[in-house]
């Protein structure tokens, strides 16, 4: 069946003209009924419901029958199989012409953002350098003095040849954020021999506002420090606002990195010196005690040869003797050994690839970013054009629905049929 000829029987029989009110007599949307119209055909399902509805097939049209008698089976076929044929091609038909109709504001908006986003780059945006560092820890001193101690007289204790260092965790602490902040550093924007602490927050303060911004310069510092776990290195990346400042914060905190394990060690070695001049205090008297009691024994047995339990007390002092002499001269090996060690030079930071100052910005990739607010520019719009679209048939709808409704209103109730005849 041809819609032409959908037209004018519903035009002859309803009086029905419209796509809209069509759509409606034989519920179904209007874009299916825009897209028989534009194939030329109407699907087998709607004949049938005008037939029922009219009931006189054959008054209708000659054509009809016939149309139908050729297309019924395989338009059955065809419905089962693209139930929603018809809505997808009209949505894609829909969606073409709507981009066409508005293809001004696709074009101006991306272009718009571009040109925003370019002057923001070229004039308003403050570059980033970042420097990198790659760094391992060294030993950091030799195995513990309290261990070695503790292994002569036979208690079994860990062997460490030093701290295994959590880098990530002591770069990224308040407390060598805090020593970081102490140093001072040359900046073209804030000048010469400025502390961190000044250059993070813009110039000198008042003692009053120290604390609170020493806290925020900790929390910018830990902003701008990042470090990565490479196997048995770590990579530091430091980024500022100025490519030789960056060289200079990395050195200063591997500096402080530095200083931070050498304390710690000097105070560890410090806490083990301690405890073994203590252990030298005290197993010297035991051993002054035991030395007294064997003099004292020799004196009062002076002839003990022929009485083994004489014999068995000489050897037990001379047994106590002996481990105290050893253990006495032990301490003072490894108190020479501390000794030693607090006045060492160690390196604790090995530093395999020094920072240094970059050459180009961190974000220097311009066409990444026109190409990025483009993208977002033809989105936009898209967005800003369905939109609209979706308004303007939806207040469409509502108007046809307001007129179907007083159109219902005076076709049913003859009396305001009457009153408008009077009023008119």
């Amino acid at each position: 069946m041809n819609f032409i000829e959908l037209q004018k029987i519903l035009k002859d029989k309803l009086g029905i003209e419209h796509l809209a009110d069509i759509a409606r007599e034989l519920e179904t949307s209007p874009q299916a009924v825009s897209n028989w119209k534009a194939r030329g055909k109407v699907p087998y399902k709607y004949v049938s419901k005008i037939r029922s509805k009219f009931n006189k097939i054959d008054s209708i049209s000659s054509d009809i029958q016939n149309e139908v008698i050729l297309t019924k089976n395989n338009e059955q076929k065809f419905y089962q199989n693209n139930k929603n044929f018809e809505e997808q091609a009209i949505s894609l038909i829909d969606i073409l012409l709507i981009l066409v109709k508005h293809l001004k504001i696709i074009i101006l908006v991306p272009l718009s953002i571009c040109v925003i986003t370019y002057f923001y780059v070229n004039l308003s945006y403050s570059p980033l350098y970042e420097s990198t560092a790659t760094i391992m820890s060294s030993s950091g001193g030799n195995q513990s003095q309290a261990s070695g101690i503790a292994s002569y007289f036979g208690v079994s204790m860990p062997n460490q040849s030093g701290p295994s260092w959590v880098y990530p965790e002591i770069i990224k602490s308040r407390t060598l954020a805090r020593a970081v902040l102490k140093r001072k550093f040359d900046t073209e924007t804030y000048g010469p021999d400025k502390s961190l602490l000044e250059i993070l927050t813009y110039g000198n303060h008042n003692e009053k506002d120290k604390d609170f911004l020493t806290k925020k310069g900790i929390d910018k510092l830990l902003g701008m420090i990042e470090v990565e776990s490479a196997g048995s290195n770590f990579l530091l990346k430091v980024v500022t606002f100025e490519a030789v400042f960056a060289r200079d914060l990395a050195l200063a905190i591997i500096e402080e990195l530095d200083n931070h394990q050498a304390g710690y060690n000097k105070n560890k070695t410090s806490k083990g010196r301690q405890f073994t001049e203590e252990r030298i205090t005290n197993t010297e008297s035991e051993l002054k005690l035991a030395e007294e009691e064997l003099k004292t024994f020799r004196e009062r047995n002076r002839r003990f040869e022929n009485s083994p339990s004489l014999m068995l007390e000489q050897q037990r002092l001379l047994r106590e003797v002996s481990v105290l002499t050893g253990v006495f001269t032990t301490l003072k090996q490894q108190l020479e050994t501390i000794k030693i060690e607090e006045v060492k030079d160690a390196d604790y930071v090995l530093v395999m690839d020094p920072p240094e100052a970059p050459l180009y910005p961190k974000d220097s990739n311009k066409k990444q970013t026109l190409i990025f607010s483009g993208l977002f520019g033809i989105l936009l719009s898209l967005i800003f054009i369905f939109l609209i679209e979706f308004i303007l048939i939806t207040n469409q709808n509502n108007d046809q629905s307001i007129k179907e409704l007083k159109s219902l209103f005076f076709k049913n109730i003859p009396i305001l049929n009457t009153l408008k005849r009077f009023t008119n």
